[in-house]
């Protein structure tokens, strides 16, 4: 089978602008490339939607669970958007780092109108494109973590948040699943979960006025979220000891937040996510 030439679609699919990404696909279709485009079933209806915090030094084993966390979740016919935040340093910003669309197979009554050698091709290509998504989306994964003795002090998550709901919200999926991989601990210009170099113990309530005061909230567009990595603590931050009561008053303040920007906390992983998305 001729998948060199849906690399090369993935290449050209790529190097679209952010400002395509309502049509931009990083997986090449199968129904396509079979020349079987009309019998292409519908999309599940299924977004996965994941936002990785690079200011965060995610340890190697929470790494590894989101990638699992990711692949356990997606079936053929969903769809899957990779978002990485910063802050807004040079060479550190928002970006689409990785969307696509995994196929789903022929029902056998459809089947049955085909021919066996455009079958056999569909087939092996749907196999391909799966194992194409789990290697392509695994690389972009590692892109967007922290690289090692990476250190950047601030961290935009209110504002990152907004940008990346004006993106989501609209989008036509009607089940969003966000996991949001984070320390959760905004440090910018619009306000700081540090004080004197470490944590501080939040006011979930006044903490929810500001952001409302300052037109943070965002809309994430009905989404479902789960939390990895809340409440990380570098080794750099004096005293990085967090009690139960500071990670419970953070967990507070994002439930509420993300209530009001039109989503819903499922799960607060501090740091370790125990549950899959559903």
């Amino acid at each position: 089978m001729k998948w060199r030439a849906l690399l090369a679609c993935t290449t050209l699919l790529l190097s679209a602008p952010l400002l395509q990404a309502a049509e931009r696909n990083d997986l090449p279709s199968c129904y396509e490339f079979a020349k079987l485009s009309q019998y292409r079933p519908q999309p599940s209806g299924r977004e996965l939607i994941i936002i990785i915090d690079q200011t965060v030094q995610l340890p190697k084993d929470l790494k590894d669970s989101t990638y699992s966390h990711a692949l356990r979740y997606v079936k053929p016919g969903d769809s899957v958007r990779l978002y990485q935040f910063s802050a807004y340093l040079p060479g550190n910003y928002m970006k689409l780092m990785y969307t696509g669309q995994l196929e789903g197979r022929l029902g056998d009554k459809v089947r049955d109108d085909i021919g066996m050698n455009s079958l056999r091709q569909l087939d092996a290509c749907l196999s391909k494109q799966v194992d194409f998504f789990q290697k392509s989306l695994g690389q972009k994964m590692v892109e967007s973590f922290a690289k090692p003795g990476e250190d950047i002090a601030k961290s935009e998550i209110f504002f990152s948040l907004k940008q990346i709901g004006d993106d989501i919200a609209t989008r036509p999926a009607p089940e969003k699943v966000l996991l949001l991989v984070s320390d959760m601990l905004e440090n910018s210009d619009f306000g700081s979960f540090y004080a004197n170099n470490q944590i501080r113990s939040i006011d979930p309530s006044s903490e929810l006025k500001k952001v409302e005061q300052k037109k943070l909230f965002a809309d994430l567009g009905g989404a479902k979220v789960y939390v990895l990595g809340a409440g990380l603590v570098p080794g750099s931050i004096k005293n990085g000891y967090r009690s139960g009561s500071t990670v419970q008053k953070l967990e507070s303040f994002w439930g509420d937040y993300l209530s009001q920007s039109n989503a819903h906390l499922v799960s607060f992983g501090a740091p370790s996510l125990t549950v899959d998305l559903q």
